[in-house]
């Protein structure tokens, strides 16, 4: 996925600026320069304790691969965390801000301490560069980056321009992803679990009973069916719907009329029409005498 060099989007360099770096390189030739930036990041590189280390609560990503994180356990055995986590300085412990995958992976691996870069940034700050982070590597699963992308606009008050300059993505993907959430709790869950894809999930969203929703889900993937399939499906659904819909308009108009014949004739009727525009009225009458009275009603009428 090309990923579009803007704003936050830049990288997690970009966001973790180098104050020492900045006044001292300016007068230097390039190759001084490259040495000043090395030299600066392992002063400020040092190791912590794992068991000092917490994961952020508030991280987008919830669900890691068990067997990717095994792997990269094996690889720190052999070469040790090769990138230095990002933390924060909490009340008795840091705060992991970027790096929880190499921290899981590390606790796996045995390893006791751990290479850090300890920052300050604000809570905002903080979602940003963790939801970057996966977004870059491409972790967060559609219902992770939907949820992160919401907190950014209802908790930070931004507005989804500003949130997908911050991701470098479009306006566009950034609504479509949260349209997402609009799904029922189940779908989103087997969106989650990789049960249905992206595409299955938002030609669902045009089904707005939540049951039926989730029913249809079943069956994408009981039947194994395409997107294409899906879309299908809704144009049908939704044919249906509008059949429905006027089905019901003219039953309305039907029991009107059946009203208005009841109380002309003094007793129950009922209209039965179908979908070819014919049907039946149905008089009811409850002794001879009311079967007379309807008859002479008719005869009368005719005569006039």
């Amino acid at each position: 996925m090309a990923v579009k060099k803007t704003g936050l989007g830049k990288g997690l360099d970009s966001l973790i600026p180098n104050k020492q770096n900045s006044s001292k390189a300016e007068s230097k030739p390039v190759k001084e320069k490259e040495t000043v930036v090395k030299t600066v990041v392992k002063k400020e590189e040092i190791k912590l304790k794992i068991t000092e280390i917490e994961p952020n609560r508030e991280q987008p990503r919830k669900k890691f691969d068990e067997d990717a994180l095994i792997e990269l356990a094996d690889s720190i055995k052999q070469f040790g965390v090769l990138q230095p986590l990002i933390v924060q300085k909490r009340d008795g412990y840091y705060e992991i801000i970027a790096g929880e995958r190499r921290w899981r992976a590390a606790k796996l691996a045995g390893v006791k301490e751990v290479p850090v870069i300890i920052k300050d940034f604000t809570e905002q700050q903080i979602v940003e560069i963790s939801l970057i982070e996966n977004i870059q590597r491409e972790n967060l699963n559609p219902i992770e980056e939907a949820i992160a992308f919401k907190r950014l606009l209802t908790e930070f008050h931004l507005k989804q321009d500003e949130v997908a300059e911050r991701v470098s993505k479009s306006r566009t993907a950034v609504t479509n992803s949260m349209r997402l959430l609009k799904l029922d709790e189940r779908v989103q869950q087997m969106l989650i679990d990789d049960m249905i894809s992206t595409g299955h999930a938002r030609s669902l969203l045009a089904v707005e009973d939540k049951d039926l929703q989730y029913r249809l889900a079943q069956r994408v993937f009981d039947e194994k069916l395409s997107v294409r399939d899906v879309e299908k499906l809704m144009k049908s659904l939704a044919k249906e719907a509008k059949a429905e819909k006027q089905e019901d308009k003219n039953e309305f108009v039907y029991q009107d009329f059946a009203e208005k014949m009841k109380a002309l004739l003094g007793t129950k009727v009922s209209i039965n029409h179908k979908s070819n525009n014919q049907g039946k009225i149905v008089i009811d009458y409850y002794s001879n005498e009311e079967l007379e009275r309807l008859l002479y009603l008719f005869q009368s009428i005719h005569s006039d």
